[in-house]
């Protein structure tokens, strides 16, 4: 067995429980434990793991008292997992019958051993491939989007939407829903950055990876399914904020002091006019509504955001 499956919860409702489905009937002897790491759910989506009624190994559920963020969550999961493979796997994806047979032989193949962390093909819900791969972001990229160009030059959109993932390859960065990493690359760079409470985290570990010459690399032979937004959905302002928030401190850790407060004023200044814009030519008032509470939940966090920004890991 080589893998250790961690999930964090969050209210995921059924979500969860056709997840840990899914692994009992996909898991190919791999699996050596799962490990649920719940952020202090206040809905049935543990107590719905009961009804199922085999698991394909050990099942360990910790139990936070409070949501103490999704990276942070990680690592407490990984903490206590032993094997050579660490697959992180969001409540709202389902595993497929070469999800992670395919991934971890790829893996372990002696000529990708610089390969550290690795990506699968996702189906959403309307069975398409979603484009889950990224390129890691930048001054240019986070202005494009800020001002909608992404919409219409793909290159400066942060997801590589121009291309249709049907082909294996290296990438920047492999989106966090199914994200398979070695142990020792995980603990060579101390797991997660806990400063990232949700967003953002998976995309500063891969950028750390690679700047320590590791690879990641996009599988298109294996596929899971991936519902997308996940429990996200129930709290769309608050997913708005902590997005932002985390693009921003992932900008004063890694550009250029004066690139880092060019993306805040481009966040603060141009993005909320931009989005209201877009949602009014859509007649969507409520996204409109939506990003007007989810400014104002960052202007009220931006100074405890830009003293975490600055603040030494």
């Amino acid at each position: 067995m080589q893998v250790t499956i961690i999930i964090v919860n969050w209210n995921a409702g059924n979500l969860l429980a056709e997840a840990i489905t899914s692994i009992s009937e996909y898991h190919q002897g791999l699996v050596a434990s799962i490990i649920i790491v719940d952020n202090a759910s206040s809905d049935d989506s543990l107590s719905r793991i009961e009804a199922i009624k085999k698991f394909p190994c050990p099942l360990k559920i910790i139990r936070n008292l409070e949501n103490i963020g999704f990276a942070a969550a990680c690592n407490q999961g990984a903490t206590i997992a032993s094997t050579p493979y660490l697959l992180f796997l969001n409540p709202d994806t389902r595993l497929y019958e070469n999800s992670l047979d395919t991934p971890l032989s790829f893996m372990a193949n002696p000529e990708n051993a610089k390969i550290g962390i690795c990506g699968i093909q996702l189906i959403n819900e309307s069975g398409q491939v979603d484009r889950s791969c990224a390129r890691f972001p930048s001054l240019q990229s986070i202005t494009a989007h800020a001002i909608g160009l992404n919409r219409i030059i793909l290159p400066l959109e942060h997801f590589m939407s121009e291309w249709d993932h049907m082909q294996t390859r290296q990438v920047d960065q492999v989106i966090g829903a199914f994200f398979l990493v070695r142990r020792d690359l995980f603990e060579k760079l101390r797991g997660f950055d806990e400063r990232f409470f949700v967003y953002f985290e998976e995309v500063d570990f891969s950028f750390r990876a690679y700047h320590l010459g590791w690879q990641s690399v996009y599988v298109a032979d294996a596929q899971a399914f991936h519902a997308g937004g996940g429990t996200s959905k129930q709290v769309k302002a608050a997913r708005l904020f902590y997005s932002i928030r985390s693009r921003l401190l992932y900008g004063f850790k890694h550009f250029s002091p004066a690139a880092a407060w060019a993306v805040l004023a481009v966040t603060i200044l141009l993005e909320p006019i931009s989005r209201i814009v877009f949602s009014v030519v859509r007649a969507s008032w409520r996204d409109a509504f939506y990003t007007l509470q989810g400014y104002r939940m960052l202007l009220q966090a931006l100074p405890s955001t830009l003293r975490t920004a600055t603040r030494k890991n």
